[in-house]
C-alpha cells in the first residue's frame, strides 16, 4: 500500500461537484472526481474507458486546504461553432491563489504509474477546468507503508510565502483536511463525486462518505518567540 500527494496551485481553481446548466459553481476543496480526471488525463486513458476509471476511482482520496483562496465569479458568453447562434450566458465562479494538498492511497504499482505520468504526462493537467493551469509541478510525493491520514498530516505546509507571512505568529497552524470515511466512523457527510463514467453521453458519478478533520502543521515562516522585556529589570538587579 502507498500514498501519492500532488499540490494543487494556481491562479485560479475550480471544483465542480453539483453544476448544472448555466450555472458552474465550485466546492471549497478539490474533488475526487476532479483530481481523478487529471490523473487519466497525464495517464492517456480515455473518456469512454470506465474499466480503467474504475481502477483509480477504487484509490481511497483525501485533501488539505493548505490556503482556502477566494472564491470568485465570472460571467461567459459563447456562440454555436456551426450556426453563430449565441449561447446563453454562463455563471462560473473560481477559487483565486488557493493551494492544496492532495492525497490517494492504494496499490503501490498503480499509485507508481501515475507518479510517472504527472511528471511526463499524456494531456497537460488542470485544476478543475482546462482554462485553469496550475503554478507548480503536480507531484509532490509517492510514499510506501503509510496511510492517507498520516500523508496528509506529515506532508510540509504547501503555502505561498506570502500567505505564511501573514501568519507568522503562528508556530504551528491548523488545516481543514476532507478525506473519505473509514468504516468505523459514522459522523460523515456525503459528495457527488466519486467518479463512474466520463463518457460524454453518459457521465455519471456516485456519492462518496466524507469526513473533515483538522491537522496541525508546523509553520516554518513563525516569527521565533522572544522573552517578555521589562524595562524596570535593570533597577531591580541594580537593588
Amino acid at each position: 500500500m502507498s500514498v501519492l500527494t500532488l499540490r494543487l496551485a494556481g491562479p485560479l481553481q475550480s471544483w465542480g461537484a453539483s453544476s448544472r446548466f448555466t450555472r458552474r459553481t465550485t466546492e471549497s476543496a478539490p474533488t475526487k472526481s476532479g483530481v481523478i480526471g487529471m490523473l487519466a488525463a497525464a495517464s492517456g486513458i480515455e473518456r469512454g474507458d470506465d474499466e480503467a476509471l474504475a481502477r483509480l476511482g477504487a484509490l481511497r482520496f483525501g485533501a488539505r486546504i493548505d490556503q482556502p483562496g477566494t472564491r470568485v465569479r465570472d460571467f461567459q458568453t459563447a456562440h454555436h461553432g456551426i450556426t453563430g447562434t449565441s449561447m446563453p450566458l454562463s455563471e462560473r465562479f473560481y477559487l483565486a491563489d488557493a493551494v492544496f494538498v492532495a492525497a490517494l492511497e492504494g496499490d503501490s504499482a498503480l499509485l507508481a504509474a501515475l507518479h510517472a505520468a504527472l511528471r511526463a504526462p499524456v494531456y497537460p493537467p488542470f485544476l478543475g477546468r482546462r482554462s485553469c493551469p496550475p503554478a507548480l509541478p503536480v507531484e509532490l510525493g509517492l510514499y510506501k507503508g503509510i496511510s492517507l491520514d498520516q500523508a496528509l498530516t506529515d506532508e510540509p505546509w504547501q503555502a505561498a510565502p506570502w500567505y505564511r507571512r501573514q501568519r507568522r505568529r503562528e508556530a504551528t497552524v491548523s488545516l481543514v483536511v476532507l478525506r473519505e470515511a473509514n468504516e468505523d466512523e459514522h459522523e460523515t457527510d456525503f459528495q457527488r463525486d466519486q467518479p463512474l463514467s466520463f463518457a460524454a453521453e453518459h457521465r455519471r458519478h456516485a456519492l462518496r462518505t466524507v469526513v473533515s478533520k483538522t491537522v496541525d502543521i508546523p509553520n516554518p515562516a513563525a516569527a521565533p518567540r522572544h522573552p517578555r522585556h521589562d524595562p524596570f529589570d535593570a533597577l531591580k538587579e541594580s537593588d
